[in-house]
């Protein structure tokens, strides 16, 4: 009898190892992501946080300009062409934080803060500054205490400042987080829904036995994109209802718009679905390729928080991934009150993606 469990879990063994895509991504792919992400966010010993300054008008009264020409060293203006100025706090034990003062009028900063691009807005009152802000939001929390320390230790202004509460919808973390959890749960339900249900028909042979029927195989693989719409409709319809009734975040922008987006972004995950579970039938690989294209996305594409975080070098290529386009699509229409014509490119560039995925995916289809 021992000798029979021996030779079972000996089997067990010999078919895994044989399996050299089973051995990378169940042992070399999670080192190699602790790696990447270890470098990112352990080694990193500065964090960089940006804050705006709302124009000052009235030249010989504006005090924020005394302290970003006393305090501050003026460097590299904003993509947007404008000035940006730096002051780094030296912490040998907790690290250096380095701030980034963005000068730039109301509307542009409150465009910056919807997106995450900032979390604090200063604004010179004369007297005294006031701070808006999430005031559940701990960065911006951290900021606050950070910049007011510096402003107080120059005594530049006479009065104490003020701090504005930013509680209105588009402006809260909340509102930011929304749309992030929306395009991440379309994703995952298209590549888990789509890729691993395929995979898994294929393992057990049930591809084989549904083409020997008179089945046409892009009906087939049609019916995977048309029911997997259904199923992320539901899912999408349930959290805005729960994000409305719960937290009172609302849709500012177009619905269809919206509707465009949702379902070009479906078109281009279940395109990349179709493509992971084209060949084959290792359950073990299907996993490791799902987790390598969700994986890297969920934390560089601006879900839980701003992809300005990362290296200026880094943005262009994070911007161009389908998941960031997808949530920076949706969020410009919760948030920012975008209409069709402004997310168009977005639409446009999700569902070619998505239509050449899907093209390619059907072509080298392994139906057996």
């Amino acid at each position: 009898m021992k000798n029979q469990l021996w030779q079972l879990m000996l089997i067990q063994f010999k078919e895994f190892y044989r399996e050299p895509g089973a051995l990378f991504w169940s042992f070399a792919f999670p080192v190699l992501m602790s790696l990447g992400l270890g470098v990112a966010f352990s080694s990193k010993k500065e964090i960089q946080r940006t804050v705006a300054i709302t124009e000052c008008h009235q030249k010989q009264s504006c005090k924020l300009d005394s302290f970003l020409q006393t305090d501050t060293k003026l460097i590299k203006p904003t993509r947007d062409g404008h000035p940006r100025y730096e002051k780094t706090i030296e912490n040998k034990q907790l690290g250096n934080t380095t701030y980034h003062f963005i000068v730039t009028s109301w509307n542009d900063a409150m465009v910056h803060l919807k997106r995450g691009n900032i979390s604090l807005i200063m604004t010179d009152e004369g007297d005294s500054v006031k701070y808006h802000f999430d005031p559940i939001n701990p960065d911006a929390q951290l900021s606050y205490l950070h910049i007011s320390s510096m402003i107080k230790h120059q005594k530049v202004f006479e009065q104490s400042e003020n701090i504005v509460a930013l509680d209105k919808a588009g402006t809260r973390y909340i509102d930011f987080l929304i749309p992030g959890l929306i395009a991440m749960g379309i994703m995952s339900s298209c590549l888990w829904g789509i890729s691993y249900g395929l995979i898994e028909k294929r393992a057990k042979k049930l591809l084989r036995r549904m083409i020997a029927t008179p089945m046409k195989k892009s009906f087939f693989l049609i019916s995977q994109l048309v029911t997997r719409l259904v199923f992320t409709f539901l899912e999408t319809v349930i959290l805005v209802l729960f994000a409305w009734l719960v937290f009172d975040v609302t849709i500012q922008g177009s619905l269809i718009a919206l509707f465009l987006v949702f379902l070009s972004g479906n078109l281009v995950f279940i395109g990349i679905g179709i493509l992971i579970s084209s060949r084959t039938s290792k359950t073990e690989i299907g996993n490791g390729l799902i987790s390598a294209v969700t994986m890297p996305m969920m934390v560089l594409s601006g879900i839980f928080f701003s992809y300005y975080n990362f290296p200026d070098w880094s943005i262009t290529v994070i911007q161009k991934l389908p998941l960031t386009v997808f949530a920076d699509s949706i969020r410009s229409i919760f948030v920012e009150g975008a209409g069709i014509v402004q997310v168009l490119p977005g639409v446009l560039i999700l569902t070619l993606t998505g239509f050449v995925f899907f093209v390619v995916g059907l072509k080298i289809y392994k139906w057996h």
